[in-house]
């Protein structure tokens, strides 16, 4: 539906003329005149927002913050016309069907909770806006709009409207980077708080030796006075706006008791200075301020860090077929560039966007919509990456970089996320609600046992208790101490889609294995042929079906023949588990699994069998030897049995399972979860699409293949299939760092208020010690991953 205006507003939100500052952005209106219904603003801009808002059932924003929207008095009303460009918009763009568009757009003017809650409701203001999605660190949101209602610029358009135009760079459309946000709030606010602390510092020495006459202790009470003012609305804001959104909701969260803490302090300062019973405490409230923001910039700097070398300086250990100067070779994700032409087989990913070169293409967009049906493209036509082909090979020319950041953006969909919440983020959670009423609950109880005795004393140390209290081991040990050690196992070609997987590797107690392409080396296999002679005709008809598929046996069989010419296949068709069949220079060619090997029928008639002598992975035995004594190990395999006697030397003999169809293995899967068992599976993502969606953690071993799926909570190059062990070693070593953590959060919140609750701790005391702590669990996190990397590595 289009955009409403109107003037009704709800009778709840009524104010007073008299106020003087705007209702939607908060700025002071000065002279201008601009009401509706006694509410004030500062300009048109702002006045239209409101009345936007308002019209369609939006009036909630103001609830959840006061005076959150972004100020719009000066603000040029862009036109958009360039985004009309097919040229332009096609680099703006993540994907684009006849139906939907997807693009991300970084909106630097996200800075609250209004602002979240706004931006995921667009639906209500255009109904052609079919979803949004904020990552509020990034200050980046995801869109999903329909083609039929909007296009990239009304929705734009739109953005800009309410305040939020996106941060387009055109003279930087290639990189895959998203420029960074500019917003300097937050470093404004430490400077002032550092600058206000310095200050009234000095103003207080003469106090602090008891040097200052009472003239001039009045006066630099009002200096102190007029210097934190700043310091409490402007650096202090975000602690009393996140509290006063949390009492909004009806949840205490941290931000309460600091909150109380900065008030309490100020307020009892300002009754001192005023009435002249006193310097205050202003030097404290400052310092509090300054320290808890330096605590806040460390863990920005961190995480950001962390962050940034998870989004641009790792990438997923798969690789893609390259065709360069006639030659086909394989090539890493991160080596890939604008102009290469990719060869994509069945069930392979694009991983770029590109144009179609070769090929008749059938796209399945699953990853990236949610629908399943495939799309046909023709020769000519742009593919977007986060596609699957699902028909023959085709080839692509890429148009542009890999974004590493928008394949695990995809990748961490709410379709393919796992149900559980593992242990660690369950007690996070617990001990976050009940955190704060228990140091509220100290906190006045201290206020009232020092109010008769000594009134400075218990605002000290009431201050001190609600200060020096703190759960952020519970808050950042998970994200810090996780983050680095998915950053560490990336480094080692380990890549994991979040931190979530690293807790349920901690609770594994069964490992189920697939056998090709997982257990066994693709590069050392040998393949045999037997049955009868095959014209030269009758090769190149097998090479060309064989070609369109990325299985295991299948690349076997096309290094089989691979002198032989390739011809365009017809009508191809891959059974997951079963094989693939197609027409190919007059030939009906049939490839299919048996029980004596890979059957070969041609035109219906049984011509011969492919056996393979497979070579199992280097260290595979040593794998097995190290987890045989602390997991159940199972092999699900979908070929024949011909090496059930080789593998019962690493198995036991009922734990090896042949002839098991895709359904077989998810069923067996859900068998054993249904005993409470915790489930590892190892595959190599072709076949076993399923059952590692079932697993509660499911792995792909990457071996020179683009056979990346979403269904999977992790991918490790082949090289690395001997350190599994170790990788899961130093998962569970890292859930012990967290529980290691919070011990160290308790002794430190038992030790800090027992001086707190006595009075024998100053609120800028507790002030540098409740960072100081916040910086002391973030290096534990870290540094701590860090050691066991390195002593994993070791071993």
């Amino acid at each position: 539906m289009p955009i409403a205006l109107g003037n009704q507003v709800p009778n709840d939100t009524s104010e007073n003329k008299l106020q003087n500052t705007c209702c939607h952005c908060g700025e002071d209106i000065g002279g201008v005149q601009i009401f509706i219904d006694k509410k004030a603003f500062c300009c048109q801009g702002c006045k239209m927002v409101y009345e936007i808002l308002n019209a369609n059932d939006l009036a909630n924003y103001y609830q959840i913050e006061q005076q959150a929207g972004i100020s719009l008095k000066g603000l040029k009303r862009e036109r958009y016309t360039w985004l009309e460009d097919e040229e332009i918009v096609s680099k703006l763009i993540d994907f684009q069907d006849d139906k939907i568009t997807k693009v991300t757009f970084l909106l630097p003017q996200i800075h609250c909770a209004s602002c979240i809650w706004l931006l995921e409701n667009l639906y209500k203001l255009n109904d052609g806006i079919l979803h949004s999605k904020v990552n509020f660190l990034k200050k980046e949101a995801y869109l999903t709009f329909d083609n039929q209602k909007v296009n990239l610029r009304k929705t734009v358009e739109l953005l800009a409207l309410i305040g939020y135009p996106p941060s387009i760079n055109l003279n930087n459309l290639e990189e895959s980077q998203k420029a960074k946000a500019t917003d300097r709030t937050f470093q404004y606010q430490l400077g002032i708080a550092g600058f206000a602390f310095g200050n009234i510092m000095l103003l207080s020495f003469p106090e602090y030796l008891g040097l200052a006459d009472v003239v001039f202790q009045k006066w630099f009470g009002y200096l102190n006075l007029l210097i934190a003012l700043p310091v409490l609305l402007y650096s202090g804001r975000d602690y009393l706006q996140s509290a006063w959104y949390g009492l909004r909701q009806s949840d205490l969260n941290i931000d309460v008791p600091i909150s109380l803490g900065i008030l309490t302090l100020f307020g009892r300062s300002a009754f001192e200075v005023l009435t002249h019973t006193g310097a205050g405490y202003f030097d404290s409230l400052a310092g509090l301020i300054f320290f808890l923001l330096i605590g806040k910039w460390f863990q920005q700097q961190t995480y950001h860090r962390l962050s940034f070398e998870r989004d641009y300086k790792s990438y997923f250990p798969i690789a893609a077929a390259v065709k360069r100067n006639g030659i086909e070779q394989s090539v890493t994700l991160n080596n890939l560039n604008i102009g290469d032409t990719v060869i994509i087989r069945h069930k392979e990913l694009i991983p770029a966007d590109g144009i179609l070169l070769r090929g008749n293409a059938r796209i399945d967009y699953s990853f990236v919509t949610g629908e399943s049906d495939p799309v046909r493209k023709t020769i000519g036509d742009k593919i977007f990456a986060g596609g699957r082909q699902v028909a023959n090979v085709i080839e692509v020319t890429l148009t542009k970089k890999v974004s590493q950041s928008y394949l695990t953006q995809l990748w961490n969909e709410d379709a393919f996320q796992k149900e559980d919440s593992p242990n660690a983020s369950r007690l996070a959670n617990k001990v976050g609600k009940r955190f704060t009423y228990f140091i509220l609950f100290i906190a006045f109880a201290t206020l009232f046992y020092w109010l008769p005795h000594d009134t400075g004393l218990a605002v000290n140390a009431f201050t001190a208790v609600l200060i020096i209290a703190c759960p952020c081991a519970v808050a950042l040990s998970i994200p810090f101490t996780f983050g680095n050690a998915i950053r560490l196992l990336a480094k080692q070609n380990f890549y994991l889609k979040n931190t979530q997987v690293i807790e349920n590797l901690s609770k594994v107690d069964t490992i189920i294995f697939d056998k090709t392409g997982t257990i066994t080396d693709a590069s050392k296999t040998d393949i045999h042929y037997q049955g009868e002679a095959l014209s030269d005709a009758e090769k190149v008809a097998i090479r060309s079906l064989v070609q369109q598929s990325a299985h295991p046996v299948s690349r076997q069989i096309d290094a089989y023949f691979g002198k032989y010419d390739i011809v365009e296949v017809v009508d191809f068709e891959e059974i997951t588990g079963q094989g693939i069949r197609g027409f190919a220079k007059g030939f009906f060619i049939q490839i299919e699994r048996h029980k004596t090997g890979t059957s070969l029928q041609i035109n219906g008639n049984q011509k011969g069998v492919f056996t393979l002598q497979n070579s199992y992975r280097t260290g595979l035995s040593e794998l097995i030897s190290s987890w045989r004594d602390h997991y159940q190990l199972y092999l699900l395999s979908g070929d024949n049995d011909r090496e059930r006697a080789h593998l019962e030397s690493d198995f036991e003999a009922s734990n090896l399972h042949f002839q098991q169809s895709p359904k077989d293995k998810l069923e067996f899967i859900q068998q054993l979860q249904a005993q409470g068992k915790n489930v590892l599976m190892l595959g190599d993502g072709l076949n076993d699409a399923g059952a590692l969606r079932q697993s509660d953690v499911g792995i792909v071993i990457a071996e020179n293949t683009n056979n990346f799926t979403p269904a999977c909570d992790a991918v490790v190059d082949a090289k690395q299939f001997a350190q599994l062990n170790k990788f899961i070693a130093f998962a569970k070593g890292n859930v012990k760092l967290v529980y290691f953590a919070y011990l160290l959060a308790f002794i430190y919140n038992i030790i800090g208020l027992s001086f707190a609750v006595q009075g024998l701790l100053s609120p800028v005391i507790a002030a540098i010690l409740m960072p100081l702590s916040s910086v002391t669990i973030v290096a534990f996190g870290v540094l701590g991953s860090g050691w066991l990397g390195v002593r994993g590595n070791k071993k």
